[in-house]
């Protein structure tokens, strides 16, 4: 068997398929390949199987010029650079990397909080500047936590973590949105369900965005949904970057219509919305929650042996179609 893997991964990965007898390739350059790049690889070798990135995106094209891969095992747990319809009409296995990195995720979506309600990075940029001058009793007054409201919107693994962090080392009130209730959530965390998204953004001082991208979470958060926020609440995405309509929310935030925002992920990567990045309200990080070694070694892990599982005549454990 002959497997490809769009970039360089944590060694596992590639360790746990030549053990099991494959041929692996790797693209060992520290970029990202374009789509014609992609396209001019996959089809240099037969290969049985693809390992992409959630920067490939995977579409007819791909599957054309590679029509021997039987399964591409994406190293992320979203899947939307994926056409899984096309994939599934032409027989293609897909997986992804779910749980892996729900800790990781959490806890950077808890660090983007703390670095708003203590104005972390605000007033560490302020001191590398040499503008402070001694102790101000007003300088940088930010927020407790405790008895405030968190907002989850997307109650899967990642979203009750970060709500478990919130609730029960922070003391803060959970209230969530879903698609359908979420039992733990509420008998575990005393977490309030809303119907709908409005009445999350209506209650909570911090908003947390933990949906997958499809069509009907694309702009999930837009200029409408933003005014009606508190003034004084912070919008955290750490999900998908489409999911929040950039260039509304940098108007928000100019106009304070929002206290600020905390983002991992952004609507065009590489590429911020004019205007995001000097903004004094925000903290942004470049895709990096699920960058804990623990994490990408686990996610590494689970997409070779979605691999060898399909190859040794099993369902993987995470298949997605």
């Amino acid at each position: 068997m002959k497997i490809y893997i769009t970039q360089t991964i944590p060694s596992i990965a590639e360790e746990m398929l030549v053990k099991a007898g494959y041929e692996v390739d790797v693209n060992r350059e520290n970029k990202i390949l374009s789509q014609e790049e992609l396209l001019t690889a996959l089809s240099k070798k037969p290969y049985d199987a693809v390992l992409p990135l959630l920067t490939n995106q995977i579409n007819a094209s791909v599957f054309d010029a590679v029509p021997t891969a039987k399964i591409f095992a994406n190293y992320a747990v979203g899947y939307n650079n994926i056409d899984v319809a096309e994939a599934t009409k032409r027989g293609i296995t897909i997986t992804n990397t779910p749980g892996a990195l729900t800790d990781s995720v959490a806890e950077h979506t808890v660090g983007l909080i703390l670095s708003l309600s203590l104005r972390i990075v605000e007033s560490d940029s302020y001191l590398c500047a040499g503008k402070y001058k001694g102790w101000e009793p007003l300088g940088f007054l930010g927020i407790d936590l405790k008895g405030k409201t968190v907002g989850v919107l997307g109650a899967g693994r990642i979203g009750y973590r970060v709500a478990e962090i919130l609730k029960k080392g922070f003391g803060m009130n959970v209230v969530y949105y879903d698609v359908k209730k979420n039992d733990p959530f509420e008998k575990e965390l005393g977490a309030t369900f809303c119907d709908t998204p409005e009445g999350v953004l209506k209650i909570a001082d911090v908003v947390t965005v933990h949906v997958p991208l499809l069509d009907s979470t694309k702009h999930l958060i837009n200029a409408q949904r933003l005014t009606m926020m508190k003034p004084s609440a912070y919008l955290i995405n750490t999900s998908r970057g489409p999911v929040v309509d950039e260039a509304a929310l940098v108007t928000a935030l100019q106009n304070h219509i929002i206290a600020g925002a905390g983002l991992d992920v952004f609507e065009n990567e590489p590429q911020l919305a004019p205007g995001l990045a000097q903004l004094s309200n925000v903290v942004i990080t470049p895709h990096i929650a699920s960058a804990t070694k623990v994490a990408r070694d686990e996610m590494a892990v689970l997409a070779a042996q979605n691999i060898i599982d399909f190859f040794g005549g099993k369902v993987p454990a995470n298949k997605v179609s």
